[in-house]
């Protein structure tokens, strides 16, 4: 089992502190803002995006862990040379609990994963019973300003949305093809009028200001801030996630 563990993934420290693996956690990067107390005990090596290779080599790491979206190919081949990168790729609920499984197979905490396996799809079964008769929304999500970025189809927040029975405008749109694209809000009707528009409050910090700009180009949709982290972050926060689409589903209401 490996020791010393260097997380490149926000969502997954948090994950690996609520396995019960904060001892063998010996690097983070300056995202990983929970748990709350790590920047101070633990080796900041950088972003997810540049990483300080000589840090992380200072630190004889078992194991890091990456994720394809967050970590860049170049990245985990220069990590690739410390010691084995375990590069997780969630797009589905059922990658995030395949993933919280074979974590608890490779650091020996099958008991600990199991439970967190159970919790999740616990909430998720009594977030369906709650969700089944609501109606369904036509949404577009905002990840970015300057330019205007959207999630679109084949992406972990897509996954979310569809929970929710919001139905993406940006989903496999052939007029803004990829997971991410850029968007001209002025065409925000021409792609699909949405009922609502949500504003994310990760990675960007979204304002009145942009609520206002990209409002003045729907038709009549509502726009709404989002918590950004319990739509995007995998791993043991869906717990949280869950209880937080029931009140965001209640305010719409």
């Amino acid at each position: 089992m490996p020791k010393h563990i260097v997380s490149l993934v926000p969502s997954l420290t948090e994950l690996l502190f609520d396995l019960g693996l904060e001892e063998n956690i010996v690097g983070i990067t300056k995202f990983c803002v929970h748990p709350y107390h790590f920047k101070a005990t633990k080796k900041i090596i950088g972003g997810t995006k540049k990483v300080h290779v000589e840090k992380i080599r200072l630190l004889q790491p078992d194991i890091i862990i990456a994720n394809k979206e967050e970590n860049t190919p170049e990245i985990v081949a220069a990590l690739s040379e410390i010691c084995p990168v375990w590069v997780t790729n969630i797009i589905t609920l059922e990658d995030n609990y395949k993933m919280i499984s074979d974590f608890g197979e490779l650091f020996n905490k099958r008991t600990e994963a199991q439970k967190w396996v159970d919790k999740i799809q616990f909430a998720q079964q009594d977030f369906q019973r709650f969700i089944k008769d609501r109606p369904s929304y036509k949404v577009a999500y905002f990840i970015w300003a300057n330019p205007y970025m959207v999630a679109g189809g084949n992406t972990f927040i897509n996954e979310m949305l569809r929970v929710n029975k919001f139905e993406n405008i940006y989903e496999n749109n052939p007029n803004c093809p990829g997971r991410y694209p850029e968007v001209e809000i002025k065409k925000i009707r021409l792609q699909g009028d949405p009922d609502l528009v949500l504003l994310s409050s990760e990675p960007f910090p979204f304002t009145d200001e942009h609520a206002f700009e990209v409002g003045r180009f729907t038709h009549h949709a509502k726009t709404v801030f989002v918590d950004g982290a319990l739509f995007s972050w995998y791993g043991s926060r869906l717990v949280k996630a869950f209880a937080y689409f029931k009140k965001l589903r209640e305010k719409l209401a």
